[in-house]
């Protein structure tokens, strides 16, 4: 509308009166008012604008001047899209990094281990064909061969009392069911009644005193089980590392002799420092380890000796009680070392437990 009233204005002749004066025409009035009216409404959008404020999410911004044409309009839209895809290319690279780093650490981790692995292995085949020394703790080693040699002959002894075991509990099922047998006879053998009657008598004693005997030998068998294959294997197991840091110790005790033995320029300088850091790093795990088997192996002697004392004291009355055929001293013997016989059945689970 305003394009129509300008250029209709452009193009109105405008009259001149004699004394050069322009006349007033009735378009004036008609042009006047149009521009009124057209300076209004263009004040009413403004205050509009500057009331409500634009719409950030549609706002774009012109990369040409006046008149440019529809490509060079950037939504900001796409801005956004442009933020969180570097933001997302950030935490990729960082979980990246992150990658890459993990998988340094195990590859020095692996690369430690078997530089290790290398100068073990060198030392102990130096030690088995002579060529190597090798650190010697003669009273220690003295005292490892004596418990190795004990474990050997306790594991023995646990072989036979299973053993043992085993023999009795058949008997004393077979004097049970022998006894069973002799007092079925009895009732079924009328002319001889009185002599199955006492021999099922003597079967039910014996199997009696049998199943008391059997307590006192699995008791017997079960702390002569622990001692040997915990507490003795405890102290194997300590023995075994500190063997394993004395072979550690002598590897790089080894390979800092043959350094100092080398030039000393400023890069040999350098691994010599670097060796005598390791050498001194695996002689104070070699020192810590020989403290703890040497304390081990005292506390075991101990131990050992306390623990056999009671199970060849226990082990001696009980046998002596049965074959003398003495039931008291036989249940005395057991309450002495606080021994409590299982009840028929026990062994076998309850319903509850097997659920």
């Amino acid at each position: 509308m305003t394009d129509s009233i300008m250029s209709k204005a452009a193009t109105m002749e405008i009259p001149i009166n004699s004394n050069g004066d322009t006349g007033t025409l009735p378009e004036d009035d008609s042009l006047e008012q149009a521009a009124k009216l057209q300076w209004s409404l263009d004040e009413k959008d403004l205050q509009q604008v500057m009331v409500s404020g634009p719409n950030l999410n549609e706002t774009s911004i012109v990369s040409g001047g006046y008149g440019g044409t529809a490509e060079g309009i950037i939504p900001t839209s796409s801005i956004k899209g442009s933020n969180m895809h570097h933001s997302s290319s950030n935490s990729s690279m960082m979980a990246e990094e992150a990658t890459r780093g993990v998988a340094v650490e195990k590859l020095e981790t692996v690369k430690k281990w078997g530089l290790n692995t290398y100068k073990c292995t060198k030392q102990m085949i130096s030690e088995r064909f002579g060529r190597g020394s090798r650190t010697v703790d003669l009273e220690l080693e003295a005292q490892i061969e004596v418990l190795r040699d004990t474990k050997r002959k306790y594991e023995n002894v646990l072989r036979l009392a299973r053993a043992l075991t085993n023999h009795f509990y058949n008997m004393v099922q077979t004097q049970h069911a022998l006894g069973d047998t002799f007092a079925d006879l009895s009732q079924k053998s009328p002319e001889l009644r009185d002599e199955f009657g006492y021999n099922a008598e003597t079967q039910k004693l014996l199997c009696k005193n049998g199943e008391t005997l059997l307590g006192a030998i699995n008791f017997f068998v079960s702390s002569i089980n622990t001692l040997v294959n915990k507490t003795m294997e405890d102290t194997l197991m300590t023995i075994k590392m500190y063997e394993n840091a004395r072979l550690e110790f002598d590897a790089y005790r080894s390979d800092l002799e043959e350094l100092s033995m080398g030039p000393r320029d400023a890069a040999a300088m350098a691994r010599i420092d670097a060796a005598q850091q390791q050498y001194q790093v695996q002689k104070d795990k070699y020192e810590r380890l020989r403290s703890d088997v040497i304390i081990k192996l005292k506390f075991l002697e101990e131990n050992k000796v306390k623990v056999m004392h009671k199970q060849l004291l226990l082990f001696h009355n009980a046998i002596s009680a049965y074959f003398a055929g003495n039931q008291q001293q036989l249940e005395q013997t057991l309450k002495q070392f606080n021994i409590k016989l299982r009840p028929p059945g026990a062994d076998k689970p309850s319903w509850l437990e097997e659920q």
